[in-house]
């Protein structure tokens, strides 16, 4: 799987949630600090998802 296929579908589901946190009336700083973790989280998850093995020769 590639990284940018990770990362849109990474988004989808912190835009679910940032919109479900505004529903439920979450303070904004709240909703931005936990979006800013999110998206920390989701990029080192990709990295490691999509990570190829270095070729040793």
């Amino acid at each position: 799987m590639s990284f940018g296929l990770y990362a849109i579908g990474f988004a989808i589901v912190i835009g679910g949630l940032i919109y479900a946190a505004y529903l439920v009336h979450m303070p904004a700083h709240w909703i931005a600090a936990g979006a800013i973790v999110l998206v920390g989280l989701g990029i080192l998850k990709g990295v490691k998802a999509t990570r190829q093995e270095d070729s040793v020769a």
